[in-house]
């Protein structure tokens, strides 16, 4: 089994204070990376850096909303004053604001997009200028999420902005890979603040947090875990083991690990000449519509009681 070592690099990991974000700043470090914690709570991040420089790790924080290329700058230049360099960034900070179309509002949509895509945008594009001036590669991780790949309910800002991570992943591992900078999406499934909301799994989060394992049909079933099960992705792309993976999104959780198909042609159909409307009427459902694709986070699986 190859040795994951990142002795001698340095990562930064936005919205890092708890949760996923938490758990992926833990897992660098305890495989010898510095990580800059990035967090809007300033409490949040410093207790974050104690939970890893208590643990041997090296960490410090920095606090700011990502979003702007200000935020962006001041995250790559901190990794630099610190640590001498920056061969590592992980994109996992976000927010929610989660409503119907017809109830969502310019500022509900502006501040997910905000954070979530144009967060990834800034912070990618001032790691990768850094990355490229130390010429040494890198590795960029780009924190996606089951709604970006199907939709999901209530959810057009996340959605949107997860949808566009997954392909600005796809575009950068083109961009970058002369560089030796590898790009990546990775699409985690957790027990967080988030799916506790969801009122089936609220009662076996609760019984994790009271020490009780997760049952198997979850674990495997479901690819649904712990924040910490996730967090052993981002050192295996971060590391030498995974230099020839890029333009990939990767999904995590549990005991599960799968790699997500990229959108392509399922079915094609021709006419001489081009289509009409009354013969495309005509010969949808027989052709390219015989087997209309499924939208949405397919419900979970569980046992008949």
């Amino acid at each position: 089994m190859p040795t994951i070592d990142l002795t001698g690099k340095a990562a930064v990991v936005t919205g890092s204070g708890r949760g996923l974000g938490l758990a992926y700043a833990h897992a660098l470090a305890t495989h010898g990376a510095s990580v800059v914690v990035n967090d809007v709570d300033e409490a949040v991040a410093e207790a974050a850096v104690k939970s890893i420089t208590e643990a041997g790790g090296k960490a410090v924080a920095e606090v700011v909303p990502v979003g702007t290329a200000e935020a962006a700058d001041r995250l790559v230049a901190r990794a630099v004053e610190e640590f001498g360099r920056l061969d590592v960034l992980v994109t996992n900070a976000g927010i929610l604001r989660d409503k119907v179309l017809w109830k969502m509002t310019d500022d509900d949509f502006d501040a997910v997009i905000t954070t979530h895509l144009k967060g990834t945008f800034t912070c990618a594009r001032a790691a990768a200028v850094r990355m490229r001036e130390q010429g040494e590669g890198g590795s960029l991780i780009l924190v996606g999420s089951p709604a970006g790949q199907r939709g999901n309910f209530g959810q057009t800002n996340y959605a949107a902005a997860k949808a566009g991570i997954a392909a600005m992943a796809r575009t950068w591992s083109m961009e970058l890979g002369r560089a030796n900078i590898t790009v990546n999406a990775i699409v985690p499934v957790a027990a967080t603040a988030m799916t506790e909301t969801i009122p089936a799994f609220a009662p076996y989060i609760e019984a994790m947090r009271n020490g009780e394992p997760l049952p198997d049909f979850l674990r495997k079933g479901e690819g649904f875990g712990t924040p910490e099960d996730c967090a052993a992705l981002v050192p295996f792309l971060a590391s030498e083991a995974a230099r020839g993976i890029t333009g990939q999104a990767i999904g995590i959780g549990g005991d599960k690990v799968a790699l997500w198909s990229h959108p392509q042609e399922i079915r094609a159909a021709y006419a001489d000449g081009g289509w009409t409307p009354g013969a495309l009427a005509d010969a949808w459902p027989t052709s390219v519509g015989a087997e209309p694709q499924s939208v949405g986070i397919p419900a979970p699986k569980f046992p008949e009681a």
